[in-house]
């Protein structure tokens, strides 16, 4: 039997966009046997260099990108079936990302994206290009990576209205209440040890304001539950006032503080809010420790469902991603038998 082949593509270069190269490039016989087909990496490039070759990339081959080899064009050039998007995020503009998403989704490339950027700010146009050119979207590695989400709505509650959700869905607020709350120390010193640990950004105000969160709400609800919201639409707040007084009141009376992303169903209409919610020590949500996150769905005929992830990064977001390229390569599958079907 002839063996397909798909190459892909790989934008944005960093932690992130390495380790799924690696991971990819180890997987190539998983695709092979469990879906069919030869992968192949054909491209990948940062915000000023790459590297092309119609063979395939080797992991030995991916430390030095050549320069001038970046932007959609370059992409475009290189023949790429599919595209993963692992660029630097910044919802204010859509950042890097947002063109490499619209090239590929207006040419009917399949896409995953990895940075939550250019969904929050132009998702709704993001989905009609995806719908109009018959490309596949997927998104799980923006939508807080390891700890299923999205995935949860679209396949564990699928034909259930979702009336609730609560999510700690950054690692790195998580964190720092937890060693707060645990440890007694202060903000600035948990934050100092995050930062040496490599988890917490260098200017970690995304995080701590509450904008990371915020984010990854807005894509599950969005592209998930298909709530059209925009960041105006919510009210977000941080952990940065958090104090020492403010820790002892809650320890004293049994409860545990988490940076939460809450939506809320009323009359058809979703509410988003972020900040500081507080729990009690039987709930699960007060046992979600260091640099795990969490999700809560009420769902209308299935009740509560709960999940936990803990995945170390960048291997899980990596993972994520590749999560999704397996769909994709089940659906096109499918499709293409369909296809030899009606040919013969």
């Amino acid at each position: 039997m002839h063996m397909r082949t798909v190459r892909v593509a790989i934008a944005g270069f960093g932690g992130v966009g390495l380790a799924t190269a690696s991971l990819l490039l180890s997987r190539r016989a998983r695709y092979r046997e469990v879906h069919g087909v030869d992968i192949r990496l054909v491209a990948v490039c940062g915000s000023r260099a790459g590297l092309h070759d119609d063979r395939g990339l080797e992991e030995h081959q991916l430390g030095a990108l050549e320069d001038g080899l970046s932007g959609p064009s370059f992409l475009e050039a290189s023949g790429a079936d599919l595209l993963i998007e692992a660029g630097p995020s910044d919802f204010r503009t859509g950042g890097p990302g947002l063109g490499y998403i619209r090239s590929a989704l207006a040419a009917g490339r399949d896409t995953i994206v990895i940075s939550k950027g250019a969904l929050v700010h132009s998702g709704e146009e993001l989905r009609q290009l995806a719908k109009r050119s018959g490309a596949l979207m997927k998104l799980s590695g923006a939508a807080a990576a390891a700890l299923p989400t999205i995935d949860l709505v679209d396949h564990s509650l699928k034909g259930c209205t979702v009336l609730e959700v609560e999510g700690i869905l950054n690692a790195t607020t998580n964190y720092l209440l937890d060693a707060m709350m645990t440890r007694g120390i202060g903000f600035d010193a948990a934050l100092r040890e995050a930062q040496l640990g490599g988890f917490a950004e260098a200017d970690p105000r995304n995080d701590t304001e509450g904008w990371d969160t915020a984010c990854k709400l807005l894509i599950l609800a969005n592209f998930g539950l298909y709530a059209n919201l925009t960041m105006a639409d919510l009210a977000v707040e941080g952990i940065q006032a958090v104090t020492s007084e403010r820790i002892e009141a809650w320890r004293r009376k049994g409860l545990v503080p988490k940076l939460v992303g809450s939506l809320a169903r009323t009359d058809g209409t979703f509410r988003a809010s972020v900040g500081i919610r507080t729990y009690p020590l039987a709930d699960p949500f007060a046992n979600i420790r260091g640099k795990d996150k969490a999700i809560r769905i009420v769902t209308d005929a299935m009740g509560e469902t709960i999940a936990i992830g803990s995945g170390k990064e960048p291997l899980a977001t990596a993972a994520a991603a590749l999560k999704d390229l397996e769909h994709i390569l089940t659906v096109r599958a499918a499709s293409h038998r369909a296809e030899q079907r009606a040919s013969q």
